[in-house]
């Protein structure tokens, strides 16, 4: 990489942690230059505006979560496996996260929500896309298993992504809400129950 491509990923880094922890509006251009180091001119040097680097930053911290989840799947072959898997490394991720602010999706999806500016639409775009990637990810898992016979045929693949995603993000919320993980555990413990019940009797 040349020197501004390396200038420009260490300012990707560093201003996605801000983002992601005070969201689009919360970040300020001076705290943007105090995270990075970097003046005014130096940050749009390399970016056309604030909502350029913060989708940029989106990007980069999505992409981060999405090779964690790819190294877990990594020699699981059975879906149930591959399924509890992607649970085990969203709470993971939750307990220490990648990028510092807990979960880029459901950051961005819920601040992006607040207000109506292009910066916010686009931004939710991002998110949906992020999630729609994640969805297919976990129907993906679904219909592999019913192909080896490994999840009962009955099952709808997008049935199984909502109720494992909403499960997650929701007990995400009320641990932070309540400064207290029992609310993830127990949604862990719930899901693991559930994906057991996808599998066919024996």
């Amino acid at each position: 990489m040349s020197k501004a491509e390396l200038t420009r990923a260490r300012i990707i880094q560093h201003a996605a942690e801000v983002f992601n922890q005070f969201g689009y509006a919360g970040t300020s251009l001076a705290v943007l230059m105090d995270a990075t180091g970097m003046k005014k001119g130096g940050i749009y040097n390399h970016f056309d505006s604030k909502e350029d680097l913060a989708i940029a930053a989106f990007d980069y911290s999505v992409g981060v979560v999405q090779q964690r989840y790819a190294m877990a799947l990594q020699g699981k072959r059975h879906s149930a496996d591959r399924l509890e898997s992607v649970i085990d490394t969203f709470c993971a991720t939750i307990h220490a996260p990648i990028i510092k602010g807990g979960c880029p999706l459901i950051n961005t999806a819920i601040d992006s929500g607040h207000r109506s500016t292009p910066a916010n639409e686009a931004l939710t775009q991002r998110a949906k896309e992020a999630m729609d990637t994640w969805r297919k990810m976990l129907k993906k898992i679904v219909r592999y298993g019913q192909k080896h016979d490994e999840i009962q045929q009955a099952v709808k693949p997008d049935v199984v992504a909502t109720i494992v995603i909403s499960t997650l993000e929701g007990a995400v919320m009320m641990s932070g809400l309540y400064g207290d993980r029992t609310h993830l555990n127990r949604a862990r413990s719930h899901l693991t129950d559930y994906d057991n019940s996808l599998l066919p009797p024996t």
